[in-house]
């Protein structure tokens, strides 16, 4: 086996920030988070800049390919804050799939059957940007899915007459969070890092 000259980051994205290194020069990005990155390294997928997060980064060009382009499909798990409660005949909804609108398509667009289950409030949950009154009637979703379509999450939960409040994304297969605190990053080595996205690179 050959060593890899190539890195690998885990980064909890924090709320309010892109997921890119440039863009509007009014807008939080990458390049601001106390990290010296090195050349060539660049987000694999993507949370929309309200998303927080399990974001992944790399020098090698070939993970987005091999993780969300292959055949082989990969589950990754969001944890969901939701206004009202969740009923159980929507809840089977959401596992069963929704009718959802994206981009670029004439027709909606049925979402594959996923897990989901009502979780208690986290309580190792990292600080948000997005202040939210508690006493306001709420339901936490775990939600594990192989898709990734723009904004499909928020899209579901709208299907179901919900608004997504808080989407934080916490593993891609065995890879997850942890204790990583907003704006961290944890540094893997190659083999851990395929090994636990259950990925083949060989």
């Amino acid at each position: 086996m050959t060593t890899s000259s190539h890195r690998y980051f885990v980064l909890n994205k924090p709320y309010n920030m892109l997921s890119q290194f440039i863009g509007p020069a009014d807008a939080r990005k990458l390049d601001e988070l106390a990290f010296d990155f090195p050349e060539g390294t660049h987000p694999i997928g993507r949370l929309d800049g309200i998303s927080e997060g399990l974001l992944l980064l790399t020098t090698n060009k070939k993970v987005t390919r091999l993780l969300f382009q292959g055949e082989t499909m990969h589950k990754r798990s969001y944890l969901v804050q939701v206004y009202k409660v969740v009923s159980p005949k929507s809840l089977q909804r959401l596992r069963e799939g929704v009718s959802i609108r994206i981009r670029g398509a004439e027709e909606a667009y049925v979402t594959a059957p996923c897990e989901v289950e009502i979780v208690e409030k986290p309580t190792d949950l990292f600080q948000s940007g997005y202040e939210f009154d508690e006493r306001i009637p709420h339901t936490w979703l775990r939600i594990t899915m192989t898709e990734g379509k723009f904004r499909q999450i928020r899209k579901m939960v709208t299907a179901i007459n919900h608004r997504c409040q808080r989407l934080i994304r916490v593993a891609i297969e065995d890879l997850s969070l942890g204790d990583l605190q907003p704006g961290q990053i944890r540094e893997l080595d190659e083999v851990t890092f395929f090994q636990q996205l259950k990925i083949n690179h060989w």
